[in-house]
């Protein structure tokens, strides 16, 4: 009998705790599910951000590129050649092509010194802006981290007036 009585008692007890154990409800399955979605979202956005922002990084390196070759193609012309004209101040604006996208060069030479009547130092700003970049403050020129901009001097290879005679 006792035997029955155990087993009887043991056998309410599994009852009891298979009405206890139903699973996850419908709400709680909705609810989780919400969570996990917002959570994924963020994760996404995230990624798209860095994706972007490596996008542009990739963009100005290849600007820095470009800005450095064009001051170098002045630097080695002659002093008098006809590419170190003195230009307006808005500058010559050309367009380029590298690995795929476009840039924007603005060349601006300015005559900083000039004695007897002969130009002996010419200021040289080299400004390229992506073109094909998604954030508009890539593209900006009066943004920080929207251009590339060089700045050189040039002298000409004259004696000048501070010379020992």
């Amino acid at each position: 009998m006792r035997d029955k009585r155990t087993t009887g008692h043991s056998a309410r007890r599994s009852e009891d705790k298979r009405a206890d154990d139903k699973g996850f409800t419908l709400i709680e399955t909705a609810i989780a599910m919400v969570v996990m979605a917002i959570v994924g979202l963020g994760v996404a956005s995230v990624f798209f951000y860095a994706a972007s922002n490596t996008t542009n990084a990739a963009d100005r390196e290849m600007a820095m590129a470009v800005a450095q070759q064009q001051i170098e193609q002045l630097r080695s012309a002659a002093f008098t050649d006809a590419a170190m004209n003195a230009t307006s101040t808005s500058g010559i604006t050309t367009t380029v092509t590298r690995a795929g996208r476009t840039y924007s060069i603005t060349t601006t030479i300015t005559d900083s010194a000039i004695i007897n009547g002969q130009t002996t130092l010419k200021t040289i700003t080299i400004c390229v802006v992506p073109q094909a970049s998604l954030q508009s403050w890539t593209t900006s020129t009066t943004s920080l981290f929207g251009s590339v901009t060089l700045v050189s001097e040039r002298s000409a290879q004259m004696l000048g007036p501070y010379r020992a005679l």
